[in-house]
Order: structure tokens, then C-alpha cells, then sequence
């Protein structure tokens, strides 16, 4: 379930990334680094699962809670 939701994740990462290249419209921004921190997330929790990097599993979490909150002050200075 976990890696199914992780390649849902990718696939919006990717849109949205791709819409803001070609259009130079970065209007949706925040709504990306939402959608990277939650897939950063996901990936954490994959990895801490397998249990062979632990490291990689934790580093994934910690970049996820900064993008969220780099999407949580894009949201308050739009």
C-alpha cells in the first residue's frame, strides 16, 4: 500500500513540477512542496520498514517536516 501511494506521490511531484517548468507559472508551488514532503514521508516510512538503512529511513523524515513547513509558509506569504 505504502509503495503504491508512494508512486501516486511521484506521479503528482512530477505534474505539478512539469506544469510549473513549462507554463513558468509557479502559482502552484506550495501545493508541490506539500505533495515532496509527503512523498519524502512515505519514503521514510519505507525505508525505516525494510530496516537495512535506518539512516536514509530517518534523513527522509527530516527533510519531509522542513518541506512542510517551507509549504506552510508558502501558503501564508502567497
Amino acid at each position: 500500500m505504502l509503495k503504491t501511494l508512494r508512486n501516486i506521490l511521484s506521479i503528482g511531484v512530477l505534474v505539478l513540477a512539469l506544469y510549473g517548468l513549462i507554463t513558468e507559472n509557479f502559482e502552484y508551488m506550495p501545493y508541490l512542496m506539500i505533495a515532496l514532503s509527503f512523498l519524502m514521508l512515505t519514503t521514510g516510512v519505507i525505508e525505516l520498514q525494510k530496516d537495512k538503512k535506518a539512516f536514509w529511513g530517518y534523513m527522509c523524515i527530516g527533510v519531509s517536516g522542513f518541506a512542510f513547513y517551507v509549504s506552510i509558509q508558502g501558503f501564508l506569504y502567497q
